[in-house]
């Protein structure tokens, strides 16, 4: 199944909301800086993330935002350029819990 990377950012008005968008988004992807995720998705993964932020966030006072950089072995994987501090891609490893 073919998976696209999203960068997702978002602004949240309240504090405890901020926190729940937050949770949802660690199990989404990975943290990149101050609400920004990089996300690896495939269709069914992004409704899913939508539905989850869909219940948490109040439309009149949240914004978030899903930017489509392309199919993970395409465009994404050169898409994002840094300026300061050099932008890492995530290693994955395996955690042992």
């Amino acid at each position: 199944m073919p998976q696209t990377v999203y960068l997702v950012t978002y602004d949240i008005a309240d504090p405890d909301r901020l926190r729940k968008v937050f949770k949802v988004m660690k199990g989404a992807g990975e943290h990149v800086q101050f609400s920004v995720f990089r996300c690896v998705l495939s269709d069914r993964a992004r409704e899913e993330l939508v539905d989850a932020l869909e219940r948490v966030i109040e439309r009149a006072e949240d914004k978030v935002l899903l930017v489509d950089l392309g199919r993970k072995d395409g465009r994404a994987a050169v898409c994002i350029t840094p300026l300061g501090k050099p932008y890492q891609p995530p290693a994955r490893k395996a955690l042992i819990v």
